[in-house]
């Protein structure tokens, strides 16, 4: 008897799942390193034409003439504007980031110093939106056109509209400063700070690690607010979204024949209405938490939130443009790799796509 061997059975449907893979994984690259360039350039080219002097900032403008020009021509600003991008370009490639006027460190180490900090506000605000928007959404479409509808529209179309660094402040004032609910900026209190080890970055996870209760209680008490801020306003984005979605999908004529056949009204709606919008809502998540990654630093500034905003923020008084142009970068570079991973779920979820 004569049997397929693993490999010659399998062996054209394996090269063919190879090459794919190969194929996918060059073009990925290609796609990263493209864009990475453009944003190199991009956020070089601004730091450029921005009103700032980056001499006067290293040097003061108490300096000598001859100090400000020996400075200009260590910091290689005498060469053309081109020789001054490949040399930064560079400098990107092997992990440079320049070295930042405002705390005198590498600016690759204060970004992943600091961005841990983002990250974990950002998950916990994207969390608190996609829990609640969702349902939210997927119910106000299902009870179209009732007062239910009508309030979560009312209720999203607040969190769309308000400023986001005005609902901090007032958020501060009613449940620190008033009620006491929470504690105040920062992201732990003082007592906790040397008493959690650091190890993945996150401060909450680190001292649910190590078993400290109180520190951890306290950096849930910092996180909660900040992170039920940004989480309303993700939560107003992902409403609105999935509602728009599922009222085409209800209306679609397979929902009528699977209610005329009397399937459930939770199967269809959430196996076959939700089913088939789960991709698009996945995307509106993954935007919503690229935007926090990005557009955190209101927040982060409000809640003095040691987060990459934050540090942006600060790094923009100070006119220290390698901490602006170096934190740009690396919020680019996540904004990269988040749509990938998005891509990824897409083939998780929709198999058409695979």
């Amino acid at each position: 008897m004569s049997s397929a061997s693993p490999t010659g059975a399998n062996g054209p449907l394996q090269n063919q799942a190879l090459g794919t893979f190969a194929k996918n994984t060059f073009g990925f690259a290609v796609s990263l390193a493209l864009t990475l360039l453009g944003l190199v350039l991009v956020t070089f080219l601004i730091a450029r034409v921005v009103p700032i002097d980056p001499v006067l900032v290293m040097v003061g403008d108490r300096a000598s003439p001859e100090a400000y020009e020996q400075a200009r021509r260590a910091m290689g600003l005498d060469q053309p504007v081109y020789r001054q991008f490949l040399d930064y370009l560079g400098q990107v490639v092997v992990g440079d980031l320049g070295r930042s006027v405002m705390t005198g460190r590498d600016v690759l180490s204060d970004t992943l110093r600091a961005f841990p900090a983002t990250l974990e506000l950002a998950l916990a605000a994207t969390l608190i939106g996609a829990v609640l928007g969702v349902p939210a959404g997927v119910f106000a479409a299902v009870r179209r056109g009732r007062a239910s509808d009508h309030l979560v529209r009312i209720i999203s179309l607040i969190g769309y509209s308000l400023p986001v660094f005005w609902l901090g402040m007032v958020a501060l004032l009613v449940f620190y400063a008033r009620l006491g609910w929470v504690e105040g900026p920062g992201r732990i209190g003082i007592a906790y700070q040397y008493s959690v080890p650091g190890r993945t970055g996150f401060v909450l996870l680190d001292a649910l690690l190590a078993g400290e209760w109180a520190a951890a209680r306290n950096a849930f008490s910092h996180l909660i607010l900040p992170a039920c801020i940004l989480g309303y306003v993700s939560m107003a984005f992902i409403a609105r979204m999935t509602r728009s979605l599922m009222i085409e999908q209800l209306s679609q004529e397979y929902v009528l024949a699977a209610r005329a056949k009397g399937v459930p009204a939770s199967t269809v709606i959430w196996r076959h209405a939700f089913g088939n919008v789960i991709v698009q809502v996945i995307t509106v998540i993954t935007l919503t938490f690229a935007y926090l990654l990005e557009g955190a630093v209101l927040t982060e500034t409000v809640f003095a939130w040691p987060g990459i905003g934050l540090y942006i923020t600060q790094a923009l008084f100070s006119a220290d443009l390698n901490a602006v142009v170096g934190g740009t970068i690396v919020i680019g570079i996540s904004f990269v790799f988040l749509n990938r991973g998005a891509d990824l779920l897409y083939r998780i979820f929709d198999p058409r796509i695979r």
